[in-house]
């Protein structure tokens, strides 16, 4: 950003810094059993932030290993379109009560189906997305098992993910 603003940076300090090995640090949480990048070191269970690696471009979103978390982030994390952090069984957080769905995942989910080339699944869900905001356009953090909005309200940062996705939606899709 600073070359981009023209602006004085210490170049070298920041491509050499400790982000430089996040890259070979994040492919080391790719679990081989399950050809998956999984929540942390010792697991094998999912996160959804993981939909956010192709989207920053720690990987590419077209890469096998990316497509196989993919596939399995589907499977594990994603209930009729809505996509939950984790799996609170498998990954125990301490929390009371149970956790909706997260407006958030659900639009990253949208974006990474996008650019893997699933357009026809990204708009389903994301068509499907827009039905759970209220009547101003809306969302809350998380999205309760009758529909309902959950958590904090209005969320920025689904909205943000929202615009993202849209956008990389409408280019993928030309």
């Amino acid at each position: 950003m600073a070359t981009a603003r023209g602006l004085p940076t210490d170049r070298a300090r920041l491509e050499n810094g400790p982000r430089s090995d996040l890259p070979s640090d994040l492919r080391a949480r790719l679990n081989e059993k399950r050809a998956a990048f999984v929540q942390h070191y010792e697991t094998d269970v999912l996160d959804a932030s993981l939909l956010v690696m192709p989207l920053m471009k720690f990987i590419a979103p077209q890469d096998p290993r990316w497509i196989s978390t993919l596939d399995a982030i589907s499977s594990e994390l994603v209930s009729d379109s809505l996509v939950y952090r984790y799996d609170a069984e498998a990954s125990p957080d301490g929390l009371a009560g149970k956790e909706g769905t997260f407006s958030i995942c659900t639009f990253w989910y949208v974006e990474a189906l996008a650019r893997a080339g699933r357009l026809d699944e990204a708009r389903l869900i994301f068509e499907k997305m827009l039905t759970y905001a209220n009547h101003l356009g809306l969302y809350a953090e998380e999205i309760g098992p009758t529909g309902e909005q959950l958590g904090n309200f209005p969320q920025a940062f689904t909205h943000l993910a929202l615009i993202s996705a849209a956008v990389n939606l409408d280019r993928q899709l030309g």
